[in-house]
């Protein structure tokens, strides 16, 4: 092309060239409009029957990206990183620090928002968050949220686990302030607007690992159809009565001791719109590999079944003490797994993080995991319409 333009130079006079490198841009912003407009338009059955057009877009290139490779998430990648923390001077991630680039996909916490604190329980300020989800937003990242939610009946924190499940569905006695939560929660999604003013689409995960028994919603604490009921009225509460239509609803247990844990507590496919599992390396490699390998394949069939998108919701090695972890272990299980992406806790202390910093031993193979093709961050995502 450079060299057809050299040839012809002579010729032509200046202006045309004006006009013919105005002409390319055009098509070049037609074509992108309609590869836009084309992902748009592709049918999306979500749980929200009245889901915004860009959340239907974000579920739809969630499914894109799963065909491609799969997403590296972060938990709180430009909240607080290892030494630092964001005080709205400066943006930046622990990730971007190693690798030159940022996640692809963002996680969020809003546990004490319906406490109506101004800062969520890991002390990320929530007007500081919606800045930084707007932000993740407009780069083209996507933006996963959990809800660490306080126990309503002790005054506990979420690991308190005096059971009050019963009490906060319909017909209990702490419905009318359980409303109240999703009410504050209602307001913190519906404030989530990107430059345009749209609301701004995430992935919701409310009540994860229910088969664990650490959180009062959790195995023990509630019966399966106690939790079946909280989830299916939260979804109702917030898109039905409170207008929360910017939502993709993801379920998420824990790591399973038994293939039929997984839809024990499912809420049914019409209060569902993507599939996770959280998985953890706590101890061995070997023990790590030996779940992922008995876990994932199940999690593939049943989203496959069910036609949705599925993802490791959450997953890490504490500290990352091996040096190739990345793509010795990590990725040789991923590699041709399916999912749309891996969300890596956060960095939080020394002695807590899952996710390389400058210096980390396990930076090295880091780089080497960002650089291979099905392996995507945020400037890869992006070009994903």
């Amino acid at each position: 092309m450079s060299r057809y333009f050299h040839k012809v130079a002579p010729i032509f006079p200046y202006k045309f060239y004006s006009r013919l490198s105005m002409l390319f841009l055009i098509l070049v912003s037609v074509q992108s409009c309609k590869s836009t407009t084309a992902l748009m338009k592709k049918e999306a059955s979500l749980t929200d029957t009245q889901a915004t057009r860009e959340t239907k877009y974000l579920f739809n290139k969630i499914k894109e990206i799963a065909k491609q490779g799969y997403g590296f998430g972060h938990q709180d990648a430009t909240a607080y990183g290892m030494g630092w923390k964001n005080k709205a001077k400066e943006y930046r991630s622990d990730v971007n620090d190693v690798a030159g680039d940022y996640p692809a996909v963002y996680g969020f916490d809003i546990g004490h928002v319906e406490l109506g604190n101004i800062q969520n329980l890991d002390t990320v300020n929530f007007g500081q968050m919606k800045k930084l989800i707007q932000k993740a937003d407009n780069a083209g990242g996507i933006i996963s949220l959990s809800w660490h939610a306080h126990n309503l009946i002790s005054g506990g924190s979420t690991w308190d686990t005096t059971a009050f499940v019963k009490h906060i569905i319909k017909g209990g006695s702490l419905h009318t302030p359980y409303r109240a939560w999703l009410l504050r929660v209602a307001d913190f999604l519906n404030d989530l607007k990107d430059k345009r003013g749209n609301a701004i689409p995430v992935v919701f995960r409310p009540y994860h690992e229910m088969n664990g028994a650490w959180f009062w919603w959790g195995a023990g604490n509630c019966t399966p159809e106690e939790y079946k009921t909280l989830w299916r009225e939260t979804v109702d509460i917030l898109s039905r009565e409170f207008g929360v239509h910017n939502v993709i609803y993801a379920y998420s247990p824990n790591g399973l001791n038994h293939p039929e844990d997984f839809l024990r507590y499912y809420p049914g496919d019409d209060y569902v719109d993507m599939l996770g599992l959280d998985i953890y390396q706590h101890g061995t490699t070997e023990e790590f590999v030996e779940q992922l390998r008995r876990d994932i394949p199940l999690l593939k069939k049943i989203a496959t079944e069910k036609d949705m998108p599925y993802a490791l919701t959450e997953v890490g090695l504490n500290t990352i003490p091996v040096p190739d972890w990345w793509t010795q272990v990590f990725d040789k299980e991923m590699a041709n797994s399916g999912i749309a992406w891996a969300l890596f806790w956060r960095n939080a202390w020394p002695d807590h993080y899952f996710a390389p910093f400058t210096g980390q031993g396990s930076s090295e193979d880091f780089v080497r995991f960002k650089k291979l093709p099905h392996v995507l961050f945020l400037k890869e995502v992006k070009r994903i319409k």
